[in-house]
């Protein structure tokens, strides 16, 4: 059974059968909230929005180590995380689906690690591929298969929010090297290899990123909601083409 982790513009799956809503206790307090299982054309799956379902926590606040620790808890197979970012490469135009391959962490004040406290050893993840390439695989040829475009590997910068960033910053993170900036990347992927979790995320581009293209001056809010209104189909799409597909995760 796979893990689909909703972002902003996906609180909810349509095409997902549901068949229960469970609310997990963890060590770490609660998740964003119940998990809903169900399927998809036949294929079992649990589904979360990270921003909660009326998305009301703002990415700051999210309660990453209890989310990652609920799935981890149900032996899922895999997450495939759903993230709307800005565009910040030439070529990541709003409406591009990106599955990045690599990360840069802005954040600050996350709980970001699960071993932490006097009675936890000290354990430095290998963190040098933060995302499974078996996923990335399975997920591109997913969105191959249903004949959608899609840009395989981008660097994803995680900054803090809630606010988006200004053009300074954006200016910044491109000469750091990223291509997309997002606000839930971290520390969501560190502790999903903590947990020995494969993880993979397709990101949507929602707008270019402050100071650039259209956000040269200001970013529009209604232009995001509408850019994810259009998208979120092909997300669905592709997230039927996934669990339809046999996929190795040892």
């Amino acid at each position: 059974m796979f893990a689909i982790i909703g972002g902003s513009g996906l609180a909810k799956l349509t095409n997902l059968e549901v068949s229960k809503r469970q609310v997990m206790r963890t060590p770490y307090g609660e998740p964003s909230g119940a998990l809903t299982f169900g399927q998809i054309n036949g294929v079992d799956v649990v589904f979360f929005a990270r921003h909660g379902y009326g998305h009301t926590i703002a990415p700051h606040e999210i309660n990453y180590r209890a989310n990652l620790w609920a799935l981890h808890a149900l032996d899922v197979d895999g997450i495939i995380s759903i993230a709307s970012v800005g565009g910040i490469r030439q070529d990541m135009q709003p409406g591009t689906l990106v599955i990045p391959d690599q990360i840069i962490d802005y954040t600050f004040g996350r709980k970001h690690t699960f071993f932490e406290g006097p009675e936890q050893p000290v354990n430095h993840i290998d963190f040098t591929q933060p995302y499974s390439e078996e996923l990335r695989a399975h997920l591109f040829a997913a969105v191959d298969g249903v004949s959608e475009a899609c840009v395989l590997g981008a660097t994803y910068a995680c900054t803090q929010g809630p606010r988006l960033e200004t053009a300074a910053e954006i200016r910044r993170l491109e000469r750091d090297g990223a291509d997309i900036v997002g606000m839930t990347g971290m520390p969501e992927a560190a502790l999903a290899r903590e947990l020995g979790l494969k993880y993979a995320t397709l990101a949507i581009v929602a707008n270019w990123a402050a100071g650039k293209g259209d956000s040269r001056e200001t970013v529009s809010k209604e232009g995001i909601q509408q850019t994810l209104e259009q998208a979120m189909h092909r997300v669905r799409k592709i997230l039927v083409a996934f669990v339809a597909q046999p996929v190795s995760v040892d």
